[in-house]
């Protein structure tokens, strides 16, 4: 598959950060999920987290969004500390958007009825509401399916309709989980392709997780090796296929990313 991603973001970055988790430490009973786990996204940056099966991706989306507690670390947003607001302040005040690995709409509601759901709780202004909706409607392609009950959506139109969920608020990070799971590859290019388009036009900074490794480093700007509980490796796409510990941990000797 061809690059998506016809650029990287690079050191000018590096200081600009929208959000933080600093020695993030969690364990499920004696499992030891996180351990002191330090990670960083900065404005308008497309980041990705890759490791193997069970290593706590997903996690630090549940903690990030606050459905998950740690038992230690900081969590930050615009450098202020998040551990105690509750789900819906982390989405409302700090601009929080979330796309599950599955589900994240009604089944039983039609695309439109989705839409106008999730806007009647996060926008106030009434005339708005229905702009937003139309205007999501036309950027998604979903005008040809608006009136069709979210349950009898394929694969690729239930992801498209969940992330316009997650962006009906405005959000100014999306973290989005597993997008590529059970997806076809035309189906993926075109979700890549989104989401670099996110970034481009909406300016939003993004974290997204998935198994699909080449998938994922066709359309970031950075990725981190998470393993053992921690950061073990970071960087460009480029580079981080050639970092040893990379290698050892998870992509092996043979991987490219084409």
């Amino acid at each position: 598959m061809s690059n998506i991603k016809k650029f990287r973001i690079k050191s000018f970055k590096k200081n600009n950060e929208i959000l933080s988790v600093e020695k993030l430490s969690l364990k499920f009973g004696k499992k030891v999920i996180l351990d002191n786990l330090n990670l960083q996204l900065n404005y308008g940056e497309i980041l990705g987290l890759l490791g193997p099966n069970g290593v706590g991706k997903s996690t630090i989306f549940n903690l990030i969004i606050g459905l998950v507690k740690p038992d230690f670390g900081k969590i930050k947003i615009n450098s202020e500390i998040v551990n105690k607001f509750p789900i819906y302040e982390r989405a409302k005040k700090f601009k929080i958007g979330f796309v599950p690995q599955n589900g994240g709409y009604f089944h039983n509601l039609t695309v439109y009825e989705n839409l106008t759901a999730i806007s009647e709780i996060t926008l106030a202004n009434k005339s708005y509401r229905e702009e937003k909706i139309n205007l999501l409607i036309s950027k998604f392609e979903l005008d040809n399916i608006r009136d069709i009950k979210a349950t009898f959506l394929s694969g690729g139109q239930k992801k498209k309709l969940v992330i316009a969920l997650a962006l009906i608020s405005d959000p100014k990070i999306l973290l989005l989980d597993e997008p590529f799971a059970a997806l076809d590859v035309m189906t993926i290019k075109m979700l890549q392709e989104i989401i670099v388009n996110l970034q481009n036009l909406g300016g939003i900074s993004i974290i997204l997780c998935d198994h699909q490794a080449r998938d994922l480093l066709n359309c970031v700007d950075n990725a981190a090796i998470i393993n053992n509980g921690k950061v073990i490796a970071q960087g460009t796409p480029s580079n981080l296929i050639q970092n040893i510990d990379a290698k050892n941990a998870y992509f092996g000797e043979s991987f490219k990313i084409s």
